[in-house]
């Protein structure tokens, strides 16, 4: 949820129309970001604020008591259906519930520490009786779990310590025999197995060796950008007074080159499916798994042992060290804010943290930038006039006017020209004031004004918690004291940046049955990032690179060859393999601004109204392909054969409900049936739709999948390779999706020469 929720942006909009014409008129035409700020936050009444409180109140992001007993019992139901993975991710919720150091924390840890045991998570199950211990876990429960503490240790292979913890409970029995007879015989029959299992890995002269690794994620730009930070050598920054900032080639480039590998400089995890307690929820605390159990709040790395916050429900981290981190960075200042933050949604969410992570940047620089008129209408704050790089597309160094040498200024850029991923490059991303609605600008002028009150509620020295240099403590005084408004208006002006600025970090899921016969994955929005580097590629329907991401870090390679001189180009959304070229030009008019010229849309321009081949249907007679409006007839010049647009819609949407019911057979793990099914929608697809139509892909995917359940890896592989034409005539040889395509082709040859589990 980019925008606040519903409730607010339509009470916001009604306050607009009931403002006097003459009210509108100044907002509308104010000139900058500080009078827009100003005119809207003087508007903004008590009674508003009561009416974003009451609608805040709908999120449970505070601790509440009760909740951990729900949430470790309803754990307990998962735990005994052999659901560990939603298990745990109960008990995590109990957790973030619980208040430190009480029973109650202990015992969500020790439950879910034997979740992850069942799930192989060994380390992290260590990790979690650990916690269990720290936070007072009770002495007459300790032997069960030092015995699952003592068979981590075993399978791990850390034979001296699983040793040394068999000894100690032994010891303990010896001291305080508190066991009954019964109790105490399975116990020794556990440390008897566990012994003998320590005794035949002490044989063993060798481990296996955890030799391989995630290349990508570790892979480094091979020779990193004087010029640009997280750029590669091979691309510089231009700027052109129509076109802004852009990156081009300085060298020809080869298909899977890294070109940009950049953190975000803030990154806000997306809460799309948080929902407020009013829209009739089962229970107050929500049982459902989502990002935020899944996704650490800072890192955004996957985590089945979120650490919570200490103050709050919500925030949930991948370690202590990540919590520790946000901590100090922001989260001392969002905790209390988690419900506003949620209702104001992510935009004002990112707005914020940005202007707090202002606050570790060089004193001078920061009370710089956010006192100086960084509402100008301008892309350069005042210090980028004094900002220059010379550079000219052609690489050729500086350009030429009335015979002198002319030094052009780039925004972002500090005094040396080089551009950074840092704070100043954030402000100088265009807010594009002028192009946005009064309405909208009104409603993110209040959202934020909003926010600004919440924050002149708490003492102003609590923005200045953990800065360390009373240096820089005493330069933001001034700026952040609640008298002033500049904190307002920089946040304003990142909001409004984001419109056009954000990027959407995604990730890969697994989708499949609990019993993971049938694994596949799906790709997630997972939060909302702004990467300034990244944010310097112009966009084009047929881009010729590709984005991808790990944790916060976004890389960007090319997708095909990219010869010296041309331009960097990513995708902003509409794809020509997703949209036609009407569809793609009112997307980016609406929210980008601009009208797209790239080659995609000047061909597109001039290509018949004919559908494209995914979407095509195919003359039952001849199977060549038919076009029309309300009736289609056959291309094919010796045939005559046609049909009516609303038939063929309804044997599609038929044929769509049989080919659910196969995926529910497939899901279900009966799979000939499944298979029968699947085959039968097959031959109905080829009758009427066209061989590269996306359903026939679909099925020819989902045939994939059941044969691989199967273990019958050619049919599988015969399939999926039908399947990987379609996507190649949708999406392109050198898009994300045929990549992802040839990735699973991979597994099954790969599977099809080993034994073992049987993925997909």
């Amino acid at each position: 949820m980019d925008l606040p929720v519903e409730e607010w942006k339509s009470y916001i909009l009604e306050k607009w129309a009931l403002l006097p014409k003459s009210v509108q008129v100044t907002i509308s035409k104010a000139e900058t970001l500080s009078d827009i700020f100003l005119h809207s936050s003087s508007l903004l009444q008590p009674e508003d604020e009561m009416f974003l409180k009451r609608l805040s109140r709908g999120y449970l992001v505070g601790k509440d008591p009760n909740a951990p007993l729900f949430y470790r019992e309803e754990g307990n139901k998962k735990f005994q259906e052999k659901d560990y993975t939603g298990a745990t991710v109960l008990y995590s919720k109990g957790v973030s519930h619980s208040r430190p150091n009480t029973e109650d924390t202990s015992l969500c840890y020790a439950n879910r520490s034997a979740a992850l045991f069942h799930l192989g998570q060994y380390e992290t199950c260590l990790e979690d009786i650990v916690r269990a211990q720290m936070h007072g876990y009770p002495e007459r429960l300790q032997p069960k779990m030092m015995l699952r503490k003592a068979e981590c240790l075993v399978l791990l292979g850390r034979l001296q310590e699983a040793s040394q913890t068999i000894s100690d409970l032994e010891s303990s029995f010896a001291a305080k025999p508190t066991l009954a007879a019964s109790q105490f015989q399975i116990l020794q029959r556990t440390l008897c197995r566990l012994k003998m299992k320590i005794q035949k890995k002490e044989n063993l002269t060798e481990t296996v060796s955890a030799a391989l690794t995630k290349a990508f994620e570790d892979m480094d730009l091979r020779e990193e950008n004087k010029q640009i930070s997280s750029a590669s050598a091979s691309v510089s920054l231009c700027t052109d007074p129509f076109k802004g900032r852009y990156l081009i080639a300085t060298k020809d480039i080869l298909p899977g080159e890294l070109l940009v590998k950049e953190d975000a400089f803030v990154s806000v995890l997306n809460p799309a499916e948080v929902l407020p307690l009013h829209l009739g929820l089962e229970s107050k605390w929500d049982t459902r798994v989502t990002n935020g159990d899944l996704y650490c709040h800072r890192c955004l790395k996957r985590s089945l042992a979120p650490v919570p916050c200490d103050g709050c429900s919500y925030a949930k981290y991948c370690s202590q060290e990540c919590m520790q981190q946000a901590w100090d960075l922001y989260h001392n200042i969002e905790c209390s804010l988690g419900a506003l933050l949620l209702t104001l949604g992510v935009f004002c969410h990112v707005a914020l943290r940005s202007t707090l992570l202002a606050r570790f940047e060089d004193a001078g620089e920061v009370t710089r930038k956010l006192c100086g008129d960084i509402s100008n209408k301008d892309t350069r704050l005042p210090e980028s006039k004094n900002l220059v790089q010379t550079l000219s597309y052609d690489l050729g160094g500086e350009s030429e006017k009335n015979g002198k040498t002319v030094e052009t200024p780039i925004p972002g850029c500090d005094i040396n020209g080089k551009y950074e991923n840092n704070y100043y490059a954030v402000c100088n991303l265009l807010p594009h004031t002028e192009n946005h609605s009064a309405e909208y600008k009104f409603l993110c002028a209040l959202s934020i004004s909003a926010l600004c009150r919440q924050l002149e509620a708490a003492s102003p020295q609590a923005l200045m918690t953990g800065l360390t240099s009373s240096k820089l403590k005493a330069a933001m005084a001034p700026v952040l004291c609640p008298e002033s408004s500049i904190w307002g208006v920089a946040m304003l002006r990142h909001m409004l940046q984001l419109q056009c600025n954000a990027q959407a970090i995604t990730a890969i899921q697994q989708t499949g049955s609990k019993e993971n016969i049938i694994t596949d994955s799906r790709q997630v929005r997972l939060a909302t990032g702004i990467f300034p580097v990244v944010s310097l590629l112009n966009h084009s329907c047929s881009p010729n690179t590709s984005m991808s991401f790990v944790s916060t870090v976004a890389t960007v390679r090319a997708s095909q060859h990219i010869g010296k001189g041309q331009e960097i180009l990513h995708c902003y959304g509409p794809h020509e393999s997703r949209m036609g070229v009407a569809e793609r030009q009112q997307k980016l008019r609406s929210q980008y601004f601009f009208d797209c010229t790239c080659p995609a849309c000047q061909h597109g321009k001039h290509r018949t109204t004919a559908e494209p081949r995914w979407e095509a249907f195919c003359c039952c007679s001849c199977r060549a392909l038919i076009q029309g409006d309300e009736v289609l007839s056959c291309g094919n010049a010796s045939c005559t054969e046609s049909v009516s647009r609303d038939h063929l819609v309804s044997r599609l949407q038929d044929l769509q409900q049989q080919v659910g019911i196969a995926r529910k057979l497939l899901r279900n793990g009966k799979l000939e049936r499944a298979i029968q099914q699947l085959l039968g929608c097959q031959h109905d697809a080829e009758s009427f739709l066209s061989a590269e139509h996306s359903v026939v892909g679909e099925i020819e995917d989902d045939l994939a999948q059941a044969y691989a359940a199967l273990g019958d890896w050619q049919k599988s592989a015969a399939h999926l390779q039908k399947s990987l034409r379609v996507v190649e005539v949708r999406h392109g040889p050198s898009s994300v999706e045929m990549g992802h395509e040839l990735f699973k082709l991979a597994q099954i040859f790969f599977n099809g020469r080993r034994k073992g589990p049987r993925r997909y």
